[in-house]
């Protein structure tokens, strides 16, 4: 029985090492919110901490890509501008310089 208990902690510090997450943090059901800036992520290729930039290029990039006259649809490039919107709302607002 300790020897269970030995192994499981092990798995347990080697999975928070490796993947960043604790095992029962992958028990935890995820918000849709959540679910949904994860997908547009996916769907741009962009980092958790991409900037205000790199998302816009990231979408113009893909929009290049799905475009109706490029042979895309228009769903394609509504799921793309979705995307796009939801990431940029996720960014924390940075205020002007006061100076």
């Amino acid at each position: 029985m300790l020897r269970l208990v030995i192994i499981v902690a092990i798995a347990s510090v080697f999975c928070k090492w490796a993947l960043g997450k604790w095992p029962w943090d992958y028990l935890r059901p995820t918000s849709t919110r959540q679910q949904a800036i994860f997908k547009a992520r996916k769907l741009l290729a962009v980092r958790e901490n991409a900037t205000h930039s790199e998302i816009l290029e990231a979408h113009k990039r893909l929009i290049t890509m799905v475009h109706p006259d490029r042979g895309g649809s228009n769903d394609q490039v509504h799921e793309a501008n979705a995307a796009r919107d939801l990431l940029l709302d996720e960014l924390p607002d940075v205020l002007p310089d006061q100076n």
